[in-house]
């Protein structure tokens, strides 16, 4: 009796271990990569991500809802520049804005600033009285405007995000995860406006009284990580020390998300070197081999041409990309009649057991039958 329990404990964790492995597909191959590239952050949430897949190229915690500071700034920027009809318009700032807690642009009564000027103040040097005065102006309302950004967030597809006001001073119901903000930072990089204002180093902005506001970034990596394109810091007392990074190399983009990091200036730089040396975009329709024709029946030629039409670009290791199993399924021979870019088949990419890509196989011609000549000749040679 105690055999047979053996043998059934036995089969249990083999079948727990072979569904454990199954689910977790590449996220197996990540926690790999991890280990083998010596990644590491002491941060309370972490994630590095290739903007254009949002593939994690490492990750901690990357879930978990965290306050974020004035990161929050990423998506008070975006919004307004989506939503401002013209960033070089001049208005008075609002009274509400002056006086805004924490850090500050000084902003005074009678101060006139275009949008596109207090965007340089918000992202440069984290003006907390900026967005308020932005938000007051593009959104009618401070309350309209998060209302704006909580809209835009679920656009982008963000799911366990929530703001609560335009700065990021530590509020109930004001919240973010690594993965979460490093994909709404993706998505800001899209927008040429935002990837000029958060790479700037040093600019000059002037309010209507004619007195100049020099402006440096706080992003010390624009100076020192070669690459880097931006993006913005943070610290409150809850979140700790924030940063959102991003570099740019050999048409590869990465965002690094360090929440509550108190190393967060050479934790990232580390981790997007590292992952940027050791992850290159690759695509993988080129790496296709199969037999581009196919014998027809009953047509007017013997074979046809096929394809496919999709692109799909995705960053790997080396090692991955050494390890990608590709799946044709498609006939031998296809009938006549059959029009062009009639579906046939399709091609799987496999990572391990992750499905990373699926495409359908086409006809690229049109198959006529055949003609009543070559169906009378048919006749005679089989008589």
């Amino acid at each position: 009796m105690k055999s047979k329990f053996l043998n059934i404990t036995k089969f249990s964790l083999v079948l727990f271990l072979s569904f454990a492995f199954l689910f977790l597909g590449v996220s197996n191959c990540f926690v790999n990569n991890a280990q083998a590239l010596n990644l590491y952050t002491s941060a309370k949430g972490c994630a590095v991500i290739e903007t254009s897949t949002h593939r994690k190229l490492f990750a901690v915690n990357e879930n978990q809802k965290l306050p974020m500071a004035s990161t929050t700034k990423i998506m008070t920027a975006i919004t307004a520049i989506e939503y401002c009809k013209d960033l070089d318009e001049k208005f008075e700032v609002s009274k509400k804005a002056i006086g805004v807690p924490g850090t500050s642009l000084y902003l005074r009564e009678g101060d006139v600033y275009s949008t596109r000027d207090l965007l340089y103040a918000l992202m440069l040097i984290s003006g907390n009285d900026a967005s308020v005065a932005i938000a007051e102006h593009v959104g009618g309302s401070t309350s309209e405007f998060v209302t704006k950004m909580n809209e835009l967030a679920k656009k982008i597809g963000v799911e366990n995000t929530h703001f609560a006001n335009t700065h990021g001073l530590d509020a109930d119901g004001h919240y973010t995860t690594a993965y979460d903000l490093a994909v709404i930072t993706s998505y800001a990089l899209e927008n040429d406006t935002f990837r000029e204002i958060v790479s700037t180093k040093n600019t000059k902005i002037t309010n209507g009284k004619g007195e100049n506001r020099y402006l440096k970034n706080k992003n010390k990596l624009l100076s020192t990580l070669e690459g880097c394109i931006g993006v913005k810091t943070g610290f409150t007392d809850d979140a700790g020390r924030c940063l959102v990074s991003a570099i740019e190399k050999e048409g590869m983009r990465l965002v690094c998300v360090v929440l509550n990091c108190g190393p967060m200036f050479p934790e990232s730089a580390e981790l997007l070197k590292i992952c940027s040396e050791n992850y290159k975009l690759y695509d993988l329709t080129e790496d296709y081999v199969y037999n581009k024709t196919i014998s027809v029946l009953n047509g007017g030629q013997e074979s046809a041409q096929i394809g496919t039409k999709g692109h799909f670009v995705y960053p790997l290791t080396e090692k991955e990309k050494q390890d990608l199993k590709f799946v044709y399924s498609y006939p031998s021979e296809i009938e006549a009649p059959m029009k062009k870019n009639t579906e046939i088949g399709n091609v799987e990419i496999f990572l391990g057991n992750d499905l990373l890509f699926s495409e359908k196989i086409f006809t690229i011609e049109d198959i006529k039958p055949k003609s009543i000549l070559q169906r009378m000749q048919d006749f005679f040679a089989n008589w």
